[in-house]
């Protein structure tokens, strides 16, 4: 996949390659695009932040978009990619008002 096929504050139902190598279903809410990698949650798991790179999606099972009130927030210096340069997973957790999380 490439980085057009993508749009941040949209939801994804994926089959991506995870950092073992192995291939899982993967549920993900895009906050950013780069040139070489994505910076999403998982939204069926834990509130960590992931770098996923667009070569690691295989596929594009479903794309929903997101209305502005149902957003997730993040603080833009968390989204930064100098922020993502040594790392791939990061814990932070989200706030949503609409969704009580």
């Amino acid at each position: 996949m490439k980085k057009d096929d993508f749009k941040p504050d949209t939801r994804y139902t994926v089959a991506w390659r995870d950092y073992e190598g192995k291939v899982r279903p993967a549920n993900l809410y895009v906050y950013r695009l780069y040139d070489t990698f994505m910076v999403a949650r998982k939204t069926d798991h834990s509130g960590f932040l992931y770098k996923i790179g667009y070569d690691q999606i295989l596929k594009i099972v479903k794309e929903t978009p997101v209305s502005k009130e149902l957003q997730f927030r993040i603080p833009d210096a968390v989204l930064k990619e100098s922020s993502w340069a040594d790392r791939t997973v990061m814990e932070r957790y989200s706030s949503s008002p609409a969704l009580g999380k």
